[in-house]
């Protein structure tokens, strides 16, 4: 079994209150091999809630006491992040999953690009807070955008 961010899986969890569900792993999901997970509402973020971003770094520097993460109107919203990396990272763990599915350009998911805490929409190379967790853990993660490319290769498109 893998872990997805439960956005991936068709869950309506996004800031936004939407999704960004890829249909092969919502089949993932439905057929028992992968678990969903919201790191941000774990943390007891609400859904919908404001955009959020790292100011000051990325998630390697967030648990380095580093970097924050702040919303659009300035709330630190830090510690709701480091905690449900936290939890989700114990849900995973019991299920005895070790490999990830996460989405790209997340304050909490990405695994190669975020925002660069501006709130300017422009992106920058870093992870976010559950993903540098889940790392430093020893699970390995791929962004969707990796996972979707290794099945289209797969297939041979």
């Amino acid at each position: 079994m893998i872990g997805i961010s439960a956005c991936l899986g068709g869950a309506l969890c996004r800031y936004d209150g939407k999704h960004q569900a890829v249909p092969q792993l919502i089949e993932l999901v439905r057929a028992g091999q992968a678990m969903m997970v919201c790191p941000e509402v774990l943390g007891g973020l609400p859904i919908p809630r404001e955009p959020a971003e790292i100011v000051g770094g990325d998630g390697v520097d967030v648990w380095a006491q580093r970097a924050k993460v702040v919303t659009i109107s300035g709330e630190d919203v830090t510690e709701e992040f480091t905690t449900g990396a936290k939890i989700a990272y114990q849900k995973l763990q019991e299920q005895g999953i070790t490999q990830l599915i996460l989405k790209e350009k997340s304050p909490s998911c990405g695994s190669q690009t975020i925002y660069d805490g501006n709130f300017s929409g422009i992106k920058k190379t870093g992870v976010g807070v559950a993903c540098a967790y889940f790392r430093q853990q020893g699970m390995t993660v791929l962004s969707d955008v990796e996972w979707l490319a290794k099945q289209e290769e797969a297939n041979g498109n």
